[in-house]
């Protein structure tokens, strides 16, 4: 997981376009559709701007996952100040903004840490045909895939990580025994000793 010194800003490329989201008026994860049928949107506005990706659910998992890890790292790096919960306030629990139109598919994510602004930064690249070279991410490259780069606090990013959790439970049906979300692949029930309780295919 990189840990990124400042870049200058830049808006777009001769050959690509990077909508950069320095101070976000939001920043979610969210769907559209009924479970078992819903499409995944990443959704960043600033001012009047808003822009909407789609992205996989495990993706969305990941992003939340690793979110959690390199907070983790920068407290203990540069002495950030980290909350260890999201504070309240920060927590969206409001819809997408509609209409939701996609920008483009999510393919490559990265992630680093803006030591200028004590800011987490995160990067959603557009999916290509081909491999992406890793030197474009997080980077002003004139080659290379659309691209969508947020800057978020720590504590803003501890909010998205908490609604991204939220949302990707949403559509998982609860376990009658424990209550927490069963998992596709099977669901180990502290109600069972730990037993792994088989579950229906997964819901988006």
């Amino acid at each position: 997981m990189p840990i990124m010194r400042p870049w200058p800003r830049v808006d777009s490329a001769m050959s690509r376009v990077i909508h950069v989201f320095r101070q976000p008026d939001r920043f979610v994860a969210g769907t559209v559709g009924e479970p078992g049928d819903r499409t995944f949107y990443l959704q960043a506005s600033e001012d009047v701007r808003t822009i909407s990706v789609t992205i996989e659910k495990q993706q969305v998992v990941v992003l939340a996952e690793r979110l959690g890890s390199l907070l983790e790292e920068v407290a203990s790096r540069f002495g950030a100040d980290v909350p260890d919960d999201a504070p309240d306030d920060l927590v969206d629990l409001d819809p997408l903004t509609v209409p939701v139109e996609e920008e483009f598919r999510v393919g490559t994510m990265g992630l680093g840490w803006d030591a200028d602004s004590s800011a987490v930064v995160i990067e959603l690249l557009a999916i290509t045909e081909g491999e992406v070279d890793e030197t474009v991410v997080l980077d002003d490259t004139e080659e290379g895939p659309d691209a969508v780069r947020v800057f978020l606090s720590p504590a803003a990013a501890r909010a998205f990580a908490e609604r991204a959790d939220r949302v990707v439970n949403a559509g998982r049906k609860p376990c009658p025994l424990c209550g927490e979300p069963l998992d596709p692949n099977g669901h180990i029930c502290p109600r069972q000793n730990g037993y792994r309780r088989e579950t229906e295919a997964d819901e988006d």
